[in-house]
């Protein structure tokens, strides 16, 4: 009997670890997309392998690597108008050249 109860234990221990860590919600959630289909695919299996990555669950590498791409994207556009800016500034300053000759 012994044994029953330790295998329950883990078995529980198991069960809190899959809530904990989205597995349960994310299943869950597939499922029921799955569910409401109004028109059933021919592979459910398929379906399934095909949601579960998008469930919504992202890991905090994915997410930290979205935050520091739109950063970039954003730092781009801000040194791209600067050097449009600071190129008409120096259009400015420069003679216009004339027949390619140098005086």
């Amino acid at each position: 009997m012994a044994h029953t109860g330790g295998s329950e234990s883990k078995r529980e221990q198991f069960r809190r670890y899959l809530e904990k860590t989205g597995v349960i919600d994310g299943l869950t959630n597939v499922l029921i997309a799955l569910y409401e289909e109004t028109e059933k695919p021919n592979n459910a299996l398929d379906f399934i392998k095909n949601h579960l990555g998008s469930a919504g669950v992202e890991s905090a590498d994915t997410e930290a690597l979205r935050l520091e791409l739109t950063d970039l994207r954003h730092k781009c556009e801000m040194l791209t108008e600067e050097n449009k800016d600071l190129k008409n500034r120096l259009l400015q300053y420069e003679p216009a050249k004339e027949d390619g000759g140098t005086e």
